[in-house]
Formats: C-alpha cells, sequence, structure tokens
C-alpha cells in the first residue's frame, strides 16, 4: 500500500498547533508603501484556521 502524501503547497502554508492549524495573514506580501503602519502591525500575528476550513487543510496534510 503507497504511503499518503502530503500536500506541499499546504505543508509551506500551514503549521499544526495543539487546537488545529496557525497560518499567515494575507495582505501584507507587496504594495505595502500605502498601507499605514498600523495595518501592517495587525496583520503580523498568524491566525488560526477558521473552523469551517479545518476538515479541508486536515484532508490536504495528512500525516500531519
Amino acid at each position: 500500500m503507497p504511503k499518503i502524501k502530503t500536500n506541499s503547497g499546504a505543508a509551506k502554508r500551514f503549521k499544526r498547533t495543539a487546537n488545529g492549524f496557525k497560518r499567515k495573514q494575507a495582505y501584507k506580501n507587496h504594495i505595502l508603501t500605502k498601507k499605514n503602519s498600523k495595518r501592517i502591525r495587525q496583520l503580523r500575528p498568524k491566525e488560526n484556521v477558521a473552523p469551517s476550513d479545518m476538515a479541508l487543510v486536515r484532508r490536504m496534510m495528512p500525516g500531519v
């Protein structure tokens, strides 16, 4: 029986935690000059994956 592969794109984007997966926030990649400092700072911390998306992330990362 072959091993189940982890989706490599998902492995780069999500990390397993005790209560789910953590992810980086969107809108902090480029064109940062027009975004004010407060907005950029608030986008800095990691967030948990929403409960509605948890099943999808688990399916993409079965071995984790």
